[in-house]
């Protein structure tokens, strides 16, 4: 099992000035690790993450969109990998910490967490390539292959907490944030 923050470090050496949706704790260690105005924080809704980065990846097909989700996130809408896999967005990788528990809400477990493989179920929803990593030495070597070549990729990080970044969460719901993103996104799509 990894640390999250130390794969996220590995995620943000490959991706380091792109669009990146991340959600809840995932989205307090990224905030951390790689303060950017691309960073999209979706926060309210459980499960949201992987829609609003379809989206993005769909209205811009020429840049590569990470989505950081959590596994109980993912379950709460797991119906969101086909409305993906049919969409078939080639920018789009999704990466899921897979940590067995609903970590910002208390860190209840997840049910059935030992039985739990998603990456059989995404790639039963038509996902492109999944890959399963639990040592940061795996993700390392595997981090270039899952950046190249078409997507959807889907990308389980079997993670332990790391260091106990701020929650913050007057950052992550605030509106500076999104308007920052969107002045970003903007700006880019118009060079």
């Amino acid at each position: 099992m990894m640390k999250r923050d130390k794969a996220l470090e590995i995620i943000a050496q490959h991706h380091p000035d792109g669009i990146v949706v991340c959600v809840y704790q995932s989205a307090f260690d990224w905030l951390a690790i790689r303060p950017h105005p691309l960073n999209y924080v979706g926060v309210g809704a459980m499960g949201q993450a992987s829609s609003h980065a379809l989206g993005l990846a769909l209205g811009c097909p020429d840049r590569k969109v990470v989505v950081l989700d959590g596994d109980g996130s993912l379950l709460m809408n797991l119906g969101t990998l086909v409305t993906v896999a049919a969409a078939r967005p080639r920018n789009m990788i999704h990466f899921v910490s897979f940590n067995r528990i609903y970590e910002v809400n208390g860190k209840y477990p997840l049910p059935c967490s030992e039985r739990l493989d998603l990456c059989r179920i995404a790639r039963g929803a038509g996902y492109s390539r999944a890959y399963h990593f639990s040592e940061l030495s795996a993700l390392r070597s595997g981090i270039a292959e899952v950046f190249e070549g078409d997507g959807p990729v889907f990308v389980v990080l079997d993670v332990g907490t790391g260091v106990d970044y701020p929650r913050d969460f007057s950052v992550i719901h605030s509106s500076d944030m999104r308007r920052t993103f969107r002045e970003e996104l903007r700006k880019r799509r118009m060079a």
